[in-house]
């Protein structure tokens, strides 16, 4: 779940490498190896398989052609009448009928809620009837699709996945090894789905903060202990490129006046000198002077403490944070505002043009009412917000809406 404030500067090394011998892997399955050597193949694409995109690609496309299937799909959100769900597939299945199924068929399949480790065919679940239903004549039968084996994944934090394979016309059933090979798999492929909804959750939560903290226009540049860039958001990248007093040169920092270029590069080495797993115990913060003459940058160096039982030197080790004195905060929204004090849509348009500097006679005009009229207004807000000063009242409006749009 990559967030818009974010540059990736390089991928993570695992995601990488997952991705890059994603086609050896396939390749590598096709030649003539030991049955077991096939196994432990497939098993290892089902953990690599949470930092794939899509998710499991490799394992699903080892499967199908283990089983010799028409399409082996994972869905890891079924659909429902609030969504399309979430599936991944592997074989050639038609945009338009998976998009019908998400949309409608969903509610009219017979062959779901199948038994946690239950592996099953379609007519052994329901019978000769599977061949009448809606789903099968509509869905799979315009497609030559015959055989249907299934099995469902429910985890203890309320995780429901369905994995369904097909086999066409001109295919036999699947037979007991089949269904021994994929009971053999499920309980990896259940591990390898509870880590992929814990990274999913942590990339959930890195992306809302990230976004926030953009928000609030703070710059934020990420290295890791080898002083490579990991991270750069989207402040941080304007101000660099301004390369009005600092500037990026391949992985490192520089700034123009000597002095204050050595104190950045001294606090990015003592960031680096202490114990990693050690909460931070001194912050440095430098000025940096701008030629342009605009008010200095302030620049704070932070070590990040990496977790007790890190062990990749790829993890962010320091930050370094950027603080532009002169950066405009993006006003507040009318409809914010009234939510958030209980103002009227007049006050809220009042306070936003308080709240970029104009004076309350520049804000009536701007309105188009009496100096009276928008006085009593701002003793209304006054009241609302619980300040009694205009200079209170736009500090206030500032401050509790950073972050929240």
């Amino acid at each position: 779940m990559q967030s818009p404030h974010i540059r990736k500067l390089s991928s993570p090394p695992l995601v990488a490498q997952a991705l890059s011998s994603r086609s050896s892997v396939l390749s590598a399955f096709r030649h003539p190896v030991t049955d077991i050597t096939r196994v432990e193949t497939l098993i290892g694409a089902i953990y690599e398989g949470p930092m794939e995109s899509p998710p499991w690609q490799s394992a699903l496309e080892l499967l199908r052609m283990r089983l010799n299937a028409a399409h082996v799909t994972l869905m890891l959100r079924p659909p429902s009448s609030e969504s399309s769900g979430v599936m991944v597939n592997s074989g050639s299945l038609v945009p338009e009928l998976a998009k019908s199924y998400g949309s409608t068929l969903f509610s009219l399949d017979p062959f779901v809620r199948l038994r946690e480790g239950e592996v099953v065919t379609a007519d052994e679940h329901i019978g000769r009837s599977w061949l009448k239903s809606e789903v099968f004549q509509a869905l799979l039968q315009p497609i030559g699709v015959r055989f249907v084996l299934g099995a469902d994944i429910y985890t203890a934090e309320g995780t429901e996945c369905r994995l369904r394979i097909t086999r066409r016309n001109d295919a036999r059933d699947f037979s007991q090894a089949d269904k021994s090979l994929v009971f053999e798999l499920l309980p990896h492929l259940k591990r390898s789905i509870r880590l992929h909804a814990k990274i999913d959750l942590l990339e959930c939560e890195r992306s809302f903060f990230a976004g926030t903290v953009d928000r609030m226009l703070l710059g934020v540049v990420s290295f890791d202990r080898n002083g490579s860039i990991v991270e750069m958001n989207q402040e941080a990248q304007r101000i660099l490129d301004e390369r009005d007093g600092i500037w990026l040169t391949g992985n490192h920092l520089q700034v123009e006046h000597s002095i204050e270029n050595r104190d950045l590069q001294n606090s990015m080495r003592n960031a680096l000198s202490g114990n990693p797993t050690q909460a931070p115990k001194v912050i440095d913060f430098i000025a940096v002077t701008r030629p342009s003459g605009r008010g200095k940058l302030g620049v704070l160096v932070r070590p990040i403490p990496a977790g007790q039982w890190s062990e990749s030197r790829q993890c962010p080790a320091f930050a370094v944070m950027f603080r532009d004195p002169e950066a405009k905060t993006p006003p507040p929204s009318e409809d914010l505002l009234r939510r958030l004090f209980g103002l009227t849509r007049v006050e809220s348009r009042l306070s936003l043009a308080l709240a970029e500097g104009l004076t309350l006679d520049e804000a009536a005009e701007r309105l188009d009412v009496r100096r009276n009229t928008a006085r009593t207004h701002l003793r209304s807000i006054f009241c609302k917000t619980g300040v009694s000063r205009q200079t209170s009242l736009v500090r206030l409006l500032i401050n509790s809406m950073i972050g929240m749009q």
